[in-house]
């Protein structure tokens, strides 16, 4: 019996629980970690306040603006940091390596953006003695969960003079919240006959933003008229202003720790900010690597990565060309092709932790679960791999022998079964341009929602992870 038994442990394998597996010691970094995380996810609500605060982080860390350097014809050096920001929604940072950059990067590459509700151009309306704004949501999101919650104004108008007005509305203790409304149950008959996904429609979307009316009998819209009142009193803005602007509207309220034992984060956003601060704080602590570490951090992601500040868009490439101007002088798109087939890519995109309220929609033994480490997606994409990036075994191989020799507690899923729907990330991008990719991130539960909820032991993992990846 004792020889089965040894056979079994030599031959069989378990993903390990991360809290069973560190001591005292770790378990305090976690939990250090996951209190730096939540100030982080306060502070980056939109993908233009993350980029801000990305940078922000940098430039105390001592990186530089590519552009200075550009202009300078500054020669670039092992050691250099460098971060590029792309119109204030997408940021990429480098740790120039020892070898020349035609020798491939090591990236991590992540999106900021995350599921939410825009505003339309023309917002403002009033009815029934109330102020309103129109909406136009944005990614993959259940509408029916975003009523009836506290919600939150972010920002940013352009205004007729060209002067940039930054907006947060929502999130200090003695603001004002926004609000949708929805039918009490005592009327919902006809909600009740439709389906979850028909219950609530796009454009039943309004956000309740005024109730108290401006002027007197004779004046027109006098509801609407006290908003723009207000909004020109705090911000200089006047209505037409709003259609030059990006105002979205997300969830009001602080990242929280889950549950009595306080091991997990509940906030919004964390698909895919909690991949972008795991491994912003892991290329934090490289300073000279042996090749350039590179951390991606994009926008557009969650309506197919489209745009200017996409990763679709020229702008990673471009600026990996300027690099290696300011490395080489026989520059030549050779050496670019050259770089990105060289290089090896973790795209850091959270995957669906399983959850046992809802398993009939996973694949219990090849779901990833909360609490088991960062985890690894061979492929993504739709039913039968569709719009899949699917990684080759070999570099499959490489990841994990990097994160076993670095004691990184990790496993491996899917995105639930076969047929039941499916997804893809940025990863599929990069593996076009000739890289090795796999996708690599956190567990998530509740993807998507309002309120998404994470282990700090998976966040903890995915630092650990992508330091020993940039290693």
């Amino acid at each position: 019996m004792g020889n089965y038994k040894e056979l079994q442990e030599q031959l069989t394998h378990t993903y390990k629980n991360v809290w069973s597996e560190i001591d005292e010691v770790e378990t305090k970094k976690v939990f250090d970690l996951g209190d730096e995380y939540k100030l982080f996810l306060d502070a980056g609500k939109t993908e233009r306040e993350c980029a801000r605060e990305i940078q922000k982080q940098a430039i105390e860390k001592g990186y530089v603006d590519l552009n200075t350097l550009v202009e300078n014809k500054t020669p670039i050096k092992p050691g250099m940091k460098i971060y590029a920001m792309n119109r204030d929604k997408a940021i990429v940072l480098f740790v120039i390596g020892e070898e020349p950059l035609e020798k491939g990067m090591q990236i991590v590459g992540s999106h900021i953006d995350a599921p939410r509700i825009d505003l339309k151009p023309v917002p403002l309306y009033e009815s029934s003695d109330m102020a309103f704004l129109k909406t136009h949501y944005y990614g993959g999101i259940k509408k029916y969960q975003w009523t009836s919650m506290p919600l939150a104004l972010h920002g940013a108008v352009v205004r007729k003079d060209g002067e940039r007005v930054d907006i947060s509305i929502g999130e200090d203790e003695n603001d004002p919240i926004l609000f949708i409304t929805d039918i009490l149950p005592h009327l919902a008959k006809d909600q009740y006959t439709k389906t979850i996904g028909e219950a609530i429609g796009g454009e039943d979307l309004n956000v309740l933003i005024g109730s108290m009316p401006h002027g007197d009998k004779d004046t027109k819209e006098q509801f609407k008229l006290n908003v723009l009142r207000l909004l020109n009193e705090k911000y200089g803005l006047q209505e037409n202003d709003l259609v030059t602007a990006e105002l979205e509207i997300v969830p009001a309220g602080k990242a929280k720790c889950v549950g009595l034992d306080r091991g997990m984060i509940a906030a919004y956003g964390q698909d895919d900010r909690v991949c972008a601060f795991a491994h912003m704080k892991a290329i934090f602590e490289i300073d000279q690597p042996k090749r350039t570490a590179v951390g991606m951090f994009m926008d557009k992601e969650e309506v197919g990565s489209q745009g200017n500040t996409g990763s679709q868009s020229s702008f990673f490439y471009d600026i990996v060309a300027e690099l290696i101007n300011l490395q080489t002088e026989k520059y030549s798109d050779l050496l670019l092709r050259r770089s990105l087939g060289n290089t090896k890519v973790l795209s850091a995109d959270v995957g669906a932790a399983f959850d046992p309220n809802y398993a009939g929609a996973y694949e219990k033994q090849n779901s990833g679960f909360a609490g088991k480490g960062i985890q690894l997606v061979k492929y993504t994409g739709a039913r039968g791999k569709g719009g899949c990036n699917d990684a080759n075994a070999e570099f499959m191989a490489e990841v994990r022998k990097i994160f076993d020799d670095n004691n990184v507690i990790w496993q491996t899923g899917e995105l639930g079964k076969v047929d039941q729907g499916g997804g893809g990330t940025i990863a599929y991008l990069l593996a076009n341009q000739n890289a090795d990719v796999v996708d690599c991130g956190v567990p998530v539960l509740c993807m998507h929602g309002p309120y998404e909820v994470t282990s700090k032991a998976d966040v903890y993992m995915a630092y650990k992870g992508y330091k020993a990846f940039y290693l």
